[in-house]
């Protein structure tokens, strides 16, 4: 269902955020990285929201031969992503002022936004769907999904903080030791198995 170029590009892709989480992990836990710790569970989870919203999402919405519909709900959630990604980088590492809150805010905005795209494109989904439109569907749902979950743990993580992200002691990360990170902890990999199955099983169907 995807052309090959975007094939390869989402194999290199998947490779590049591997590597790239084992080396992170290995900054953060090794050499107390600024943030704290990071448990394996939310390594997963950041691994694959970073591969799903930032990579996925954009390769397939300039994939031509991916429905034009899904193309445009992608694309506006990608561009979206990517602006919120940049801004909070910077509330990170440079301004040290971000707050979970602030990312709970924009996943709402996010779903609103692919919701408001399926309905700007509804007549499309209304029809006869051929398998590549389920497809495409299917990756608007999971997309859907994981900010829904991202929501839960923002939310969690803060309390769990009390929000105590800020500055130059600020935590961002839920570490593996910690008691007042084990539900999250815990909650994470239970819900990382379905995820990952699910995205596993969509990039097997469009490889093919």
């Amino acid at each position: 269902m995807l052309s090959s170029s975007t094939r390869v590009l989402l194999g290199v892709a998947l490779l590049a955020c591997a590597g790239a989480a084992v080396g992170f992990r290995r900054r953060q836990n090794a050499q107390g990285g600024r943030g704290g710790r990071i448990s394996g569970p939310k390594l997963a989870w950041l691994l694959y929201a970073v591969f799903l919203w930032f990579l996925v999402c954009p390769l397939v919405a300039l994939d031509a031969s991916v429905p034009v519909e899904a193309r445009i709900v992608l694309g506006a959630f990608a561009v979206s992503m990517w602006l919120r990604g940049a801004a909070e980088l910077y509330m990170l590492y440079v301004s040290r002022n971000w707050r979970p809150p602030y990312g709970v805010g924009h996943d709402l905005g996010c779903i609103a936004l692919v919701g408001a795209g399926l309905v700007y494109t509804g007549e499309k989904w209304a029809g006869v769907l051929d398998g590549r439109d389920v497809w495409a569907l299917a990756l608007v749902g999971l997309v859907l999904m994981s900010l829904v979950v991202e929501v839960a743990y923002a939310a969690l993580f803060h309390q769990a903080v009390e929000g105590r992200t800020t500055g130059e002691d600020g935590v961002w990360f839920a570490d593996a030791e910690q008691a007042r990170f084990r539900r999250i902890n815990r909650l994470t990999l239970a819900l990382n198995v379905p995820l990952y199955v699910a995205l596993a099983v969509w990039l097997v169907m469009g490889m093919r």
